[in-house]
């Protein structure tokens, strides 16, 4: 797994925070008692989860200790595990502590392996009546991500870093998910929404993918010299791939795809 920084990632809270707004606003599970947030992060997530659900006991888990010391400092009232999801997810989902009426995750899932096991796992955790709740980026052949492949494979960077590649994140298409639990669920509802975020410039990218594509090139790196020149060379190639409007920011393409599966 990368490595992960609170402050880094805030740098646009607003933008990763509005598809978890979105997603929460679709959930039709009334007067939840128990919500966790899995993939918590800093817990602006899970921050809304608490606007949506007031009166709901409210959970937030995350591998990193450092997003987890984060969330407890901003948000104490709240509940904070370090963990992993895949193993919370193998946990038996018979003991009460383990059934929440609201399983949610907000651009997590995508950096979770196997996940034609860990989706159904995830679903029982799901009370009665409950629902599981799930963003993730789509966009893995956006011309962001095509340009850190692309360099990290030119020969300058290639012998740098691992010869079997780094581990990016992946998602299947809706139809994978559909298919994976339209059995288990009394209801599915998928979608799939792009949005523009309008930045100052190309190099507002480049911020942006510090905080989360970026991390396993910049991670497998040797040396702080060597992560900020691949981070040169990666903003030169935005520079193309995102031509600046009139007023000179850019428009930032970001599509994400949408999973609420009801039990």
């Amino acid at each position: 797994m990368p490595s992960w920084n609170a402050d880094q990632y805030l740098k646009f809270a607003h933008e990763r925070t509005q598809p978890a707004r979105d997603l929460a606003a679709r959930i039709a599970v009334d007067g939840p008692r128990k919500v966790i947030d899995l993939g918590c992060g800093p817990g602006n997530s899970t921050a809304l989860l608490a606007e949506r659900w007031p009166v709901a006991a409210i959970t937030g888990l995350d591998s990193s200790s450092a997003m987890i010391r984060a969330a407890e400092r901003e948000y104490p009232q709240f509940h904070w595990m370090a963990g992993d999801i895949s193993g919370w997810a193998a946990e038996p989902d018979t003991l009460p502590d383990n059934l929440f009426d609201v399983v949610f995750s907000n651009a997590a899932l995508q950096w979770v392996t196997d996940h034609p096991t860990l989706y159904p796992a995830l679903f029982r955790h799901v009370a009665p009546g409950g629902a599981l709740a799930i963003q993730v980026p789509m966009n893995m052949n956006a011309p962001a991500h095509v340009a850190m492949r692309e360099l990290a494979s030119t020969p300058a960077w290639a012998c740098m870093l691992p010869s079997e590649g780094v581990r990016e994140w992946h998602v299947h298409d809706a139809r994978f998910y559909y298919d994976l639990l339209s059995s288990l669920a009394a209801r599915l509802e998928l979608w799939e929404t792009e949005y523009l975020h309008v930045m100052e410039d190309a190099r507002a990218i480049v911020e942006w993918y510090k905080g989360t594509g970026l991390r396993p090139f910049l991670d497998a790196l040797p040396s702080e010299a060597d992560r900020e020149n691949f981070l040169a060379d990666y903003a030169d190639r935005l520079d193309d791939a995102y031509p600046a409007q009139a007023d000179g920011r850019v428009l930032f393409p970001f599509r994400r795809f949408f999973l609420i599966a009801y039990r």
